[in-house]
């Protein structure tokens, strides 16, 4: 009887072993709880470390965003103008850019008719967003003829808005929509080589 009880014995203390070092897997709340926030923490420094990283890299190639091809004698030029939401004053970013491409059209084409298109994000009426694209238009003419140099019967200026066919971004606005938010200089005529 003596070896019985003692095999019970041992029986029931490998299944309290078992059960406890079953329990081995269960964590506090409280563990979970700091365990997430650290997570949610860390996750929070990541994404800030990359919008840095994203905005750095945007600095850094909007000097692409003019770009000069030569070809055959002739210069091509593309440049945009970005604005923040609900706003039609230039950015200094974009004030060197117009610097540089008013530059190169006094250089190479003094001549040169020139259509600065404003356009806004799909967010406001479309009345609303008629009237400053226009606004943000007409700052970057007169940016160009006031302190580019351009002659102000070379550059124009034209609205279109929100118009549909005409957004970067499809439908976005805010943080998401400055690429909708733009005025677009167009060459209509390069004037004589």
């Amino acid at each position: 009887m003596a070896r019985v009880s003692s095999r019970i014995g041992y029986g029931f203390v490998g299944v309290l072993v078992v059960a406890l070092g079953g329990c081995t897997g269960y964590v506090k709340q409280t563990d979970f709880d700091a365990a997430i926030s650290e997570l949610r923490s860390n996750d929070q420094k990541q994404q800030q470390e990359i919008d840095a990283i994203t905005q750095e890299m945007h600095q850094k190639f909007a000097q692409y965003d003019t770009q000069i091809t030569q070809m055959a004698g002739r210069i091509s030029v593309d440049t945009i103008a970005h604005f923040d939401t609900n706003q039609s004053t230039l950015r200094d970013e974009d004030k060197k850019r117009l610097d540089d491409y008013a530059k190169v059209m006094r250089e190479h084409h003094a001549d040169a008719v020139i259509t600065a298109e404003g356009f806004t994000d799909p967010s406001g009426s479309a009345a609303h967003n008629k009237r400053l694209a226009m606004q943000r238009a007409e700052a970057v003419r007169d940016y160009l003829i006031n302190t580019g140099g351009l002659n102000a019967n070379q550059v124009r200026a034209v609205s279109y808005g929100e118009v549909k066919n005409r957004q970067v971004v499809p439908g976005a606005h805010g943080d998401k929509g400055q690429a909708n938010r733009r005025v677009a200089l167009v060459t209509d005529f390069a004037g004589s080589t």
